[in-house]
């Protein structure tokens, strides 16, 4: 019986090592969070002019997330992503940009596909 006392100790400290993972991983992994969308440009949004459209996307867990632009419902396979970032409390944000000039037909959209929900389109608005 000595010689299983290491045995059942080793048996006692993987189970609480594991016991102790697995809570970390339900505290982290249950803290389901909808990303926050903003969609925008650099500047004021005139017709003909150059501009920057910008997506961005913030407060949201876990970090897995897909950002797409599209343009008259076209993806814009060019533009660029940041690297993802996150915040104190593990939420995260990421912005999705590229330069464009947009028309009055032109119709920009940015969708965001996140675990919390099913994927959202949201609206470029000129505000012109």
């Amino acid at each position: 019986m000595h010689n299983e006392f290491p045995f059942v100790v080793l048996n006692m400290k993987l189970v609480l090592m594991g016991a102790v993972l697995a809570a970390f991983y339900w505290t982290v992994d249950s803290k389901f969070q909808p990303p926050t969308v903003q969609v925008y440009s650099s500047g004021p949004g005139k017709f003909g002019k150059q501009n920057t459209l910008i997506c961005h996307v913030s407060k949201f867990h876990p970090p897995d997330i897909i950002i797409k632009l599209f343009k008259n419902g076209e993806e814009i396979v060019n533009a660029i992503e940041t690297d993802l970032s996150f915040e104190k409390d593990w939420h995260f944000h990421l912005t999705k940009h590229i330069e464009f000039t947009p028309t009055r037909d032109d119709k920009y959209i940015c969708r965001v596909t996140h675990a919390s929900r099913s994927p959202n389109n949201i609206d470029w608005e000129p505000n012109m």
